[in-house]
């Protein structure tokens, strides 16, 4: 394992890459590692609605490679493909989360009841559209922050929206009324350089009012 410290080289270094070494395998001490770090992320009132699939095995993969169409090269040579989902039930882990929170002394027992008594009529309250739009946010945040913190341990991503999101928590035999895909992640080491890309400047996406 490769890690890198000096956050510059992480934030430039991290690009989209394309084609991975197959026959590199990374550890699932590792993976759940930066999983476990990547999830520091913020979501709203701490629900952290994602849910990760990690397509790795042959047979995972095989059974997924009509889903991923143009992006299968992504999903054969990585040496897994990460499918963040958003749980649309995510508040039936409110009780387990804001227990452990107090349990860890960062609220009392009051203030849990008081956050649980507004949050859960709150969330099951919303639309699906409403809870799709919270899942969305929160997953995506999650997902940004695992593809910086692979860079760090000297892996290379590659965030792909171009999959079939209508059948796939089916495929993988996911509840899709609960289940939302968000978004895939090539995972592994690189087997070919990626392309450099551009950004616009700043004062062309930035307004000080």
């Amino acid at each position: 394992m490769i890690q890198f410290n000096d956050f510059n080289e992480i934030l430039n270094g991290r690009k989209s890459v394309k084609v991975f070494d197959s026959k590199y395998k990374i550890p699932h001490k590792e993976m759940d590692e930066m999983i476990t770090k990547a999830t520091k992320a913020p979501s709203s009132v701490n629900m952290q609605p994602w849910r990760i699939a990690v397509i790795e095995s042959d047979e995972a993969k095989e059974k997924t490679k009509e889903a991923f169409g143009f992006n299968v090269k992504q999903l054969t040579t990585s040496s897994a493909m990460m499918i963040i989902f958003g749980d649309l039930r995510n508040y039936e882990k409110a009780e387990q989360i804001y227990n452990d929170a107090v349990e860890q002394n960062h609220m009392t027992e009051d203030i849990k009841t008081q956050l649980l008594d507004w949050i859960l009529p709150y969330y099951k309250g919303l639309s699906k559209e409403g809870m799709k739009d919270i899942v969305n946010i929160d997953s995506s945040l999650m997902a940004m922050q695992f593809m910086l913190i692979a860079k760090a341990y000297g892996y290379d991503t590659n965030p792909i929206g171009g999959f079939d999101k209508e059948n796939i928590a089916e495929i993988i035999g996911y509840d899709s009324e609960r289940y939302i895909p968000v978004l895939a992640i090539a995972i592994g080491k690189k087997a070919q350089e990626a392309h450099d890309s551009v950004r616009l400047p700043v004062h062309e996406i930035r307004e000080y009012l």
